[in-house]
């Protein structure tokens, strides 16, 4: 385990590959922002929004994947009041048992401040017991509904003949997960390729009780498919100078966005501002952590010291006390919602610590062997 010279990006990350100083993509990509053409790029970006109102067959120049979070906000007012566009939103919904009301209010403010939004429900029985089956097999939960989320705009976007997609960051170049880059760096189209996705791979869902027709929300559009319907996904996030977690906070709770208030020692997030639709993501940060070594934190620190709004030395400051972080009500909820007891979850989770950057002390207690900002 290494980390980056200048950031607290590890090379666990999956995707990701140093260059010959040791230096990250995501630091790398941040230093040559000080040399981009602005003008240039925002011509690019006109461009890409004469595209979707040429294409406009349905009334909708585009399509935004929404959660009602800071990013989905901050893009919505963006396409709509600044690039003058009439985008359909698309929410993929949580289960009653999941999603929180501060997710629903959410969602209901950026309905409330005049934009068309479409959800979609998968089917819930489904929906938990692939989550069950993702735990056991791969030990992330999240593994089926992540493919929900993705393929879930796409889909409406081909249904409804809306061939531009605005997506929020370049994974690629703004955390590092090299597998999604396309020709340029507003290209989405290989969104498929991410870690997350597998490609799209949606066999393992499949068993004697669930169908592949019981799984169409989960299954993303084939190259075919996106290619036969000239479909265009863009990243939003290339185009803007400061996207950040907190600058898209800031901008998106002084238009009504409600965050969290719980400590960060309970949800390894010092500002509250992620994964506010639902709140199992925080033990899946935290079952990340395990596994590679960094959690949510990383993604705060990493960009707040790009962005010179702290030192190094302040972000392992904060990354020691907070990474991999949960409350363990957030894991019994959890484990009530698939029908597995507490230890039933720390034996799987206990199965996919890895060893070469923990030390096992017993069912949820792990010891870093690593040092933060140094590695092993």
């Amino acid at each position: 385990m290494v980390y980056c010279k200048r950031c607290l990006q590890t090379n666990t990350r999956p995707g990701t590959k140093f260059d010959e100083f040791g230096i990250c993509p995501a630091c790398n990509y941040h230093e040559s922002l000080k040399s981009v053409d602005w003008d240039e790029r925002m011509e690019e970006l006109k461009k890409i929004v004469e595209f979707g109102k040429a294409n406009n067959q349905s009334g909708y120049d585009c399509i935004i994947g929404v959660s009602g979070g800071k990013d989905s906000t901050r893009q919505a007012f963006y396409v709509k009041e600044v690039l003058g566009m009439n985008p359909l939103l698309v929410c993929l919904s949580y289960p009653p048992q999941q999603i929180t009301q501060r997710g629903v209010d959410n969602v209901s403010n950026m309905i409330r401040h005049g934009f068309d939004c479409i959800t979609v429900n998968p089917s819930p029985g489904i929906w938990r017991d692939l989550m069950r089956k993702g735990f056991f097999q791969f030990t992330n939960f999240a593994k089926s509904t992540e493919l929900a989320l993705f393929s879930s705009v796409p889909r409406l976007a081909i249904a409804y003949q809306i061939p531009l997609i605005w997506w929020g960051e370049n994974a690629a170049l703004q955390l590092g997960d090299l597998n999604v880059m396309g020709k340029s760096g507003s290209d989405g189209n290989n969104l498929r390729k991410m870690n997350t996705l597998g490609g799209g791979d949606v066999t393992w869902l499949l068993s004697e009780e669930i169908k592949k027709n019981d799984i169409l929300q989960y299954i993303y559009p084939s190259e075919k498919e996106m290619e036969d319907a000239d479909l265009r996904i863009t990243f939003l996030g290339y185009f803007w100078k400061d996207w950040s977690l907190v600058d898209n906070g800031n901008f998106s709770a002084l238009r009504g966005l409600e965050i969290r208030n719980e400590k960060p020692w309970e949800i390894g997030d010092p500002l509250g501002i992620t994964s506010l639709d639902e709140d199992w993501v925080t033990l899946n940060q935290m079952i990340k952590y395990l596994k590679y070594g960094f959690g949510r934190i990383a993604d705060y620190v990493n960009e707040d010291i790009r962005n010179g709004r702290m030192t190094r030395e302040e972000g392992i400051a904060l990354n020691k006390r907070f990474d991999g972080k949960c409350s363990p009500a957030y894991i019994k909820s959890f484990s009530d919602y698939i029908g597995i007891t507490v230890d039933e979850f720390w034996a799987q989770v206990d199965k996919s610590v890895n060893t070469d950057l923990f030390i096992k002390e017993g069912p949820g207690k792990y010891i870093p062997k690593f040092e933060v900002g140094v590695g092993l």
